[in-house]
């Protein structure tokens, strides 16, 4: 399930039918890590269905699912096997291994111990918007955006990802959000929601917190004249879909509240394709709502802020969070 988005800018020219995705993908299935192999990452299919698409067109969107399975081994055991070598050395020559023959003496631990190492699986979902250029994916830590992007440009001749910017930065956004003087000033079509994280920029990196606590206040607007500036804020769009921002235009949390999926239910057979067409709908209208908050896509050349944020509120919500299937994406 998407529970975070980070969004790219697909660069013009990139136009594949979904048959000639499926080609270039068919290639680098994912292959489990052979016994040496501390890490492999290739493609599975997102149905989840052995042997079958590796993209699934829907709604006009495609998706896809990249799979990384990392091996390791204790630092303190690799060593431990390291010098058991290198003492078996002295002990039978009369002299210490040196530098380069300890790095290989480690290297070679390494190897006999990954066979017996615990493998990890983690996957990471994409999202593809033709018509819109957008590429959104729910990994969330640098480590496998690299590893994912690196895959994808692998994949697919003449892809190019940058990421999405707008007019406006999120956290200057999120600021005037928050020091305005009256609620009608917040975005037009996203609700400021009770959650948001305050930090300073100085030596002391001091962090404030606030958790189910009404913003529109002093005390947060106090924080924010000291200096400190929002790195996350909860919003939520037109009561359906709840988000927490982030400084860097990362969603995080996202929740689809109670009735977003409710025609749904009871129809597993058709729950995947449902949900996807469902899902992008919804954060399509997040990401229009958000990128026209911030002020509009910043353009290749174009220095930000000349555009202002529009302003207009609209009313928070109470909504709850609504189950959504694991097996697929939303």
């Amino acid at each position: 399930m998407f529970k975070n988005l980070t969004l790219y800018r697909i660069g013009p020219g990139w136009a594949p039918t979904p048959d000639a995705m499926e080609k270039a993908l068919d290639g680098q299935r994912f292959v489990p890590c052979p016994a040496t192999q501390d890490k492999s990452v290739g493609w599975v299919e997102p149905r989840g269905e052995a042997h079958g698409p590796l993209v699934e067109a829907i709604a006009g969107q495609r998706i896809l699912k990249l799979q990384i399975e990392t091996k390791s081994v204790p630092g303190a055991v690799v060593r431990r096997k390291a010098q058991e070598a290198a003492d078996h050395i002295e002990a039978t020559t009369g002299r210490k291994p040196g530098k380069k023959e300890t790095k290989a003496l480690r290297e070679d631990a390494l190897l006999s111990l990954l066979p017996q190492a615990f493998s990890r699986q983690q996957t990471s979902w994409v999202w593809i918007d033709p018509e819109r250029g957008w590429l959104a994916t729910d990994a969330s830590s640098q480590g496998k955006l690299d590893d994912l992007v690196t895959a994808l440009v692998r994949a697919f001749d003449g892809l190019v990802l940058t990421l999405f910017n707008t007019q406006q930065t999120p956290q200057s956004a999120m600021t005037q959000w928050l020091s305005a003087s009256d609620a009608e000033e917040w975005p037009e079509g996203l609700a400021v929601e009770r959650d948001c994280e305050l930090r300073s920029s100085d030596e002391e990196k001091s962090v404030v917190k606030f958790t189910r606590h009404h913003l529109f206040n002093d005390e947060v607007r106090r924080h924010i004249s000291e200096g400190k500036l929002p790195t996350r804020l909860a919003l939520n769009w037109e009561g359906r879909v709840g988000f927490t921002l982030t400084e860097s235009m990362a969603l995080k949390k996202i929740q689809f509240l109670e009735g977003v999926f409710e025609e749904n239910q009871g129809k597993e057979e058709q729950s995947f394709d449902s949900n996807v067409a469902i899902g992008t709908g919804e954060l399509r209208g997040v990401l229009d709502a958000l990128i026209a908050a911030l002020g509009g896509e910043l353009q290749p050349g174009q220095v930000p802020g000349h555009e202002p944020a529009p302003a207009g509120a609209a009313p928070a919500s109470d909504a709850t969070p609504a189950k959504a299937s694991d097996d697929a994406p939303f």
